[in-house]
C-alpha cells in the first residue's frame, strides 16, 4: 500500500512537472509591428503559455500599424531586472523602429544573449533579427528574416534562406506578418520541447 501511495505521488509530481505552465518574453520597445507582438502573444497564451512584454524601461510601449503609431502595450518587466533564468523562452518581433533601438541596448543584448547561453528556445521575425546579430548569436545558422536585411545576415555569419518558417536547433524565424501562422505553430513546438542542446550563443 505505501509503495503504492509514493509511486501514486511521484506520478503526480511528474505530471505537474510536464504541466507547468510555460513562460516566455517577449522584448520590444516603441515602434514595433504591432501584429507581430499580438499574434504571437494571443497563440502562446491559447496553447497555456504565460506571456511576458520586457522591455528596456517600464510604463508602456506604442505600436507600429500600416505606417501609422497605433495602441500602447503595458510592459510586465524591465530587461535589466529580470534573467532567461525567469523564462522557457523568447521572441522577437520586427518593425523596424523597435530592433534598431533594442540592438544598440546593452541590457537588451545581455538578455538575448542569456537565452541562447542557456540553450533556450528564440524566436524572432522580419526585422526583429537585427537585434540577434548585435547580440553575436548568429553566425553559423541558418535563418530567415525579411529580405531587405539578408545582406544583413548574410554579413553576420548566417545562411539566409527565403522561406515562410525555418526552425535551427530552437532558433525560429520568418520573414513577415503574412508568415504569422506558420512561426507561431514552430515557436510553439519549440518552446514545448525545452532546451536545445545546440542552440549557443
Amino acid at each position: 500500500m505505501l509503495s503504492e501511495v509514493r509511486a501514486l505521488s511521484l506520478s503526480l509530481t511528474q505530471k505537474n512537472s510536464i504541466m507547468k505552465k510555460k513562460k516566455v518574453a517577449v522584448l520590444a520597445t516603441d515602434g514595433f509591428e504591432e501584429v507581430e507582438l499580438t499574434s504571437p502573444k494571443q497563440a502562446m497564451e491559447k496553447a497555456g503559455f504565460e506571456v511576458q512584454v520586457v522591455a528596456p524601461e517600464s510604463g508602456k510601449i506604442k505600436a507600429w500599424n500600416d505606417g501609422n503609431w497605433s495602441d500602447e502595450y503595458k510592459v510586465d518587466a524591465v530587461v535589466d531586472e529580470i534573467s532567461a533564468q525567469d523564462y522557457d523562452g523568447l521572441f522577437l518581433p520586427g518593425g523596424v523602429i523597435n530592433p534598431d533601438k533594442l540592438r544598440i541596448d546593452e541590457g537588451a543584448l545581455n538578455f538575448v544573449r542569456d537565452f541562447f547561453e542557456q540553450g533556450k528556445p528564440v524566436g524572432a521575425i522580419c526585422h526583429g533579427s537585427w537585434t540577434l546579430i548585435n547580440a553575436g548569436v548568429v553566425s553559423g545558422r541558418t535563418m530567415t528574416s525579411y529580405k531587405s536585411i539578408r545582406k544583413d545576415m548574410e554579413n553576420a555569419g548566417v545562411n539566409w534562406v527565403d522561406e515562410e518558417v525555418v526552425v535551427d536547433n530552437g532558433l525560429v524565424t520568418s520573414r513577415n506578418p503574412g508568415d504569422l501562422e506558420a512561426f507561431n505553430k514552430k515557436l510553439i513546438e519549440e518552446i514545448k520541447e525545452g532546451k536545445h542542446e545546440k542552440q549557443h550563443a
